[in-house]
This record gives C-alpha cells, structure tokens and sequence, in this order.
C-alpha cells in the first residue's frame, strides 16, 4: 500500500490533467511486476509466509476487480476527491 500511495501521488503531481482512472490504471501496471518480481524472490529465499499470502490475495483481488469495475463509471470530480482522501489516510497512517 505505501509504494502505491506514493505511486499514485506522484503520478497525480506529474500529470494533473490526466484522467484518475488512467493514473489508476497506470500505478497497478505498474505494480504488479514488481509485486511478482518481489515475491519470487522471497519465494526464492524461503520466506514467504503463505497464511499472509492468501489473505492478501482474498482481499485484493476481489478488491481490484470490483473497483476497476466501478471507477470507469464514477464520475472524475468524485473520484478524485475519494483518492485524495484515500491517500490523506494512507499517508497518516504510514507517517503513525
């Protein structure tokens, strides 16, 4: 959650007029080799905890799906208010 949050704020200061699902978008591209690329090698050292894998993957997966589903259809003056936010909480609690 920290590299996206980040990802995405940065992505937001470097192109304001693009559109929020497309940053979006763009972030999660950009997300998922790097995930895999990180957990081979954990995988690769023998330190993956598998109950903590397949709780992730329970959760984001759906979680992906149904907000990539929806986010196309929200309106831009919604959705970016709701990042915004959502980043507001994401950087507090990584700051605590």
């Amino acid at each position: 959650m920290g590299a996206g949050a980040i990802g995405v704020t940065a992505l937001l200061m470097l192109y304001p007029r693009m559109p929020t699902v497309r940053i979006v978008g763009t972030d999660i591209a950009h997300a998922v080799p790097l995930t895999l690329l990180a957990g081979a090698g954990h995988w690769w050292l023998g330190s993956i905890d598998w109950l903590l894998f397949f709780s992730l993957l329970t959760g984001s997966i759906p979680g992906i799906m149904i907000a990539s589903h929806f986010a196309s259809r929200v309106p831009e003056g919604v959705l970016r208010p709701l990042l915004a936010g959502t980043l507001a909480v994401v950087g507090g609690k990584l700051v605590l």
